[in-house]
Order: C-alpha cells, then structure tokens, then sequence
C-alpha cells in the first residue's frame, strides 16, 4: 500500500499532492461521511464538517506516509469536529435555538451505529469517538443486549426527548 512516495523527489510534495489526495483520500470519503453525520447529527452540518476535514487532509497529504489512511483520515475527522464543538460552547445559543450537533459519547447507540451501520472496526469507531476501544465494545455489548430484550418484548422501549 506505500509503494507510492506521497512527496515529489525535490522535497516538496506539491506536484503529488492531488495523486495522493485522490489515492489515500478519495476512496474514503463515503466513511468519512457516514461518520460525520453520526457525530453531526444533522446532513448539512455533516457536509459541513466533511468538507471542512478534506480541506484540512488535502492541506496535510503531502506530510501523509500512506499508512493507515482511514485512521488518519478519521483523526482529522475528529479534531475538526472538536475544534467546531469549541467555538460552538464558546458562542451560547440564544432562547429559541437549540443546540444539536453535539456529540453524547455516553450514548451506546453511537458505537452501534459506527460498527453495525457504518461499518467501521472496533477500532476505528473508538477513533471516531476518542474513546479507547474497550469502551466501544462494552458499549456494543450494552446495546445489543437492550436491542436483543427490547426486540424480546422483555423490556419497553425508551423514546428519546
């Protein structure tokens, strides 16, 4: 998979940067944003963070050794979404607006919908997430333990606010 430098022969990158982007990040984006709407919540926040996290990894290409590039895509993911939570905790909403785009990572139901839904590993939803991994599998082991009872009928289902 790294049989293709991601810097040109002068140092520089800048001739290989649009093969690299389209060899490590193109084929990712499908993920990135099946990702970013579970963190988002909402489509066009999603867009918006999808596209605000390919601006960042087209920037940083040229520094990306070709490993692993669904993780370093995700990281980026990530601290995009981290650093918009901040400027967002950092203007209060006003009385009539409400807040939605915030991520719950005590909700169970996101590393579900990461595994099972989105397909991502154990480790690349704990990545997702910035949890460890064994978070998301006791939290997959919850969820599909209530899934397992509320499909049962043992349990009610709980509606969300």
């Amino acid at each position: 998979m790294n049989d293709q430098p991601a810097v040109t022969p002068d140092g520089t990158g800048r001739g290989d940067r649009a093969a690299a982007f389209a060899r490590y990040v193109e084929p990712e984006i499908a993920v990135l944003y099946r990702v970013a709407l579970t963190l988002a919540g909402q489509r066009a926040d999603a867009d918006d963070l999808v596209q605000e996290a390919l601006i960042r990894a087209y920037r940083a290409v040229d520094r990306f050794d070709g490993a692993h590039p669904r993780a370093w895509l995700l990281t980026i993911l990530r601290n995009t979404h981290r650093n918009r939570l901040r400027i967002r905790v950092a203007s209060p909403l006003h009385e009539n607006e409400q807040d939605t785009g915030l991520l719950d990572r005590s909700d169970p139901a996101r590393s579900v919908q990461l595994v099972d839904v989105d397909g991502l590993t154990y480790a690349e939803a704990a990545e997702a997430l910035g949890v460890p991994r064994g978070t998301v599998m006791s939290r997959l082991h919850r969820a599909r333990a209530r899934i397992r009872l509320v499909a049962a009928g043992l349990v009610p289902h709980r509606s969300r606010p």
